[in-house]
């Protein structure tokens, strides 16, 4: 089993920026392709940020022509900021390479990492990442106080929620009641190497979400585990410091040479589950370690 190292990279006003933290991505992906390094997760926060994966389409940057940083993973546009955990998981992967299997068990170890402090989140059926289930269609609230007999955004594939008022605006998800993506997952292969990861909604400022189409999903909103905690309200600072049994999971899970073992299946929830995924208690901890478990070096 190879070892699993952590680097913070930068966090509050050490931030990285995002075009210096992809170049870094690149060294590190270089030596770990060569063996002169072993597996390593980069932990760090971006100032504000808009990035768009290659199936971006148009219409789902912002409307405004904000900058937007166009990258080579995989997924849609996206945004980081402040507030935010952010974690490039830079491994080799073993044999035949199993792109999804390595995309379910970054959603694992979030959601068990998510669990540790009180979040309870799952996996939706057909979308990338890790969510915050909502109610049933039939169980919702009507929007302003009024009773429809259909959502506009399933009717319409080119509904644009920023042309249609703040109540259909991503960060105001919850308030609909409605499924919200906690922590968004990119990644990129090359060579069996690994690139991008995930980013977890600690505390940011989820407006921010509001002037794209994030992950060029339009009938569902995103979420931050401040909101979401029942019990412990986590922090960036520990997100990144906790310990959780996470680690363990992960090595185990993902450094296993030569197997394309996937994770066992779970039953999924569906878009509009009426029960929530996780059994345990708790979600969201230091992911850097939570995800890894392993020793963690400052670069």
């Amino acid at each position: 089993m190879s070892e699993l190292r952590f680097v913070r990279l930068g966090f509050g006003e050490e931030a990285v920026e995002y075009q210096k933290a992809w170049q870094k991505q690149r060294e590190v992906h270089a030596a770990r392709f060569a063996d002169e390094i072993p597996d390593t997760c980069l932990l760090l926060e971006h100032p504000p940020v808009y990035t768009a994966g290659r199936r971006t389409a148009d219409s789902e940057r912002p409307l405004d022509g904000t900058p937007v940083v166009d990258v080579d993973r995989g997924g849609k546009i996206t945004w980081h900021g402040p507030g935010q955990l952010v974690g490039y998981p830079i491994m080799k992967l073993p044999r035949p390479v199993d792109v999804v299997a390595h995309v379910r068990r970054l959603e694992d170890a979030l959601i068990r990492a998510c669990a540790e402090f009180g979040v309870e989140t799952s996996r939706v059926e057909g979308r990338s990442g890790v969510w915050v289930l909502g109610d049933p269609v039939e169980q919702r609230q009507a929007l302003g106080g009024l009773s429809l007999d259909f959502d506009p955004r399933l009717q319409d594939e080119e509904f644009d929620p920023r042309l249609n008022g703040p109540e259909y605006a991503p960060s105001n998800a919850g308030q609909r009641r409605e499924d919200r993506k906690l922590a968004a997952i990119g990644i990129r292969v090359a060579k069996g190497v690994t690139m991008h990861g995930f980013a977890l909604n600690v505390n940011p400022d989820n407006t921010w979400f509001d002037r794209i189409v994030p992950c060029g999903i339009r009938d569902a909103g995103v979420a931050r585990s401040r909101a979401s905690s029942a019990g412990r309200s986590p922090s960036t600072r520990s997100c990144r410091s906790s310990r959780s049994t996470c680690g363990t999971y992960w090595r185990t899970r993902i450094r296993l040479p030569g197997s394309s073992r996937r994770p066992p299946p779970r039953k999924p929830p569906g878009m509009r589950a009426p029960g929530h995924g996780l059994a345990g208690r708790n979600p969201h901890t230091n992911i850097g370690r939570t995800l890894m478990g392993a020793e963690e070096s400052k670069s």
